[in-house]
Order: C-alpha cells, then sequence, then structure tokens
C-alpha cells in the first residue's frame, strides 16, 4: 500500500468509527428524551412492574412524541416492553459493531505503523 492509500484507509475509519459513536449517542439521547416511558434501567422496571398486576382493561396514560395518550394497559404494556427490547438491542448491536471496527482500525494502525494520524517510516 502506498502511503497515500493508507492515510485515505486511516481516515476511513476515523470516519466510520465517530459515525458509530454518532449513532449510539443520538440512541442514549433518544432514551433520555423518553426518559418518562422507557428507561432501561430501574425506572422502566418499576413502571412495567407496576402495570402488569393491573386490569388489562384498566386506563392508563402513554406520552408519544410529546403528546399524552389515553390507552388500555393491555395496549401500553406490550409497547413498553417492546420499545426497551428494541431500543437496548440496537444499542447492543452499535456497540459491538464500534468494538469490532476499533480493534480493526488498531490493528491496521499497528501494521502499517500510524502514530497520531501520521505514518511513519
Amino acid at each position: 500500500m502506498s502511503q497515500a492509500q493508507i492515510q485515505a484507509q486511516y481516515n476511513k475509519y476515523k470516519q466510520e468509527l465517530q459515525d458509530l459513536a454518532s449513532k449510539a449517542g443520538e440512541l442514549e439521547l433518544e432514551i433520555e428524551e423518553h426518559k418518562e416511558v422507557i428507561n432501561l434501567e430501574w425506572f422502566n422496571r418499576l413502571v412495567i412492574d407496576t402495570m402488569e398486576p393491573l386490569e388489562p382493561e384498566r386506563t392508563c396514560f402513554r406520552l408519544i412524541n410529546g403528546v399524552l395518550l389515553e390507552r388500555s394497559v393491555q395496549e401500553v404494556l406490550p409497547a413498553l416492553k417492546t420499545n426497551r427490547d428494541g431500543i437496548s438491542k440496537v444499542i447492543a448491536a452499535i456497540m459491538e459493531q464500534y468494538k469490532k471496527k476499533e480493534t480493526e482500525f488498531m490493528e491496521f494502525q499497528k501494521k502499517n505503523n500510524i502514530k497520531d494520524g501520521q505514518v511513519s517510516k
């Protein structure tokens, strides 16, 4: 590989890592914005645990895109669980991609003797 090709590949890795980190950050912000409805930690468990023993027909409210909607427990509970599980899986997949790409990038840097973004001879 020529130095120009190595530099181009280096820049490509840097951009891919930045894109993955950005996407993970966006998803984490989305979780924060919807904390009232879904939180991957204790709050979500609390809401789900509180709703599970209720009668399925009981009225509850769900905040969707800033709009408070009246629904039944049987409508909201599955949606909460699906949202929690879906977002958790997406974040885990993105983090796995990031780690894999980061490992590839580090191996590429080592193989091509790159330090601080500069190709050493």
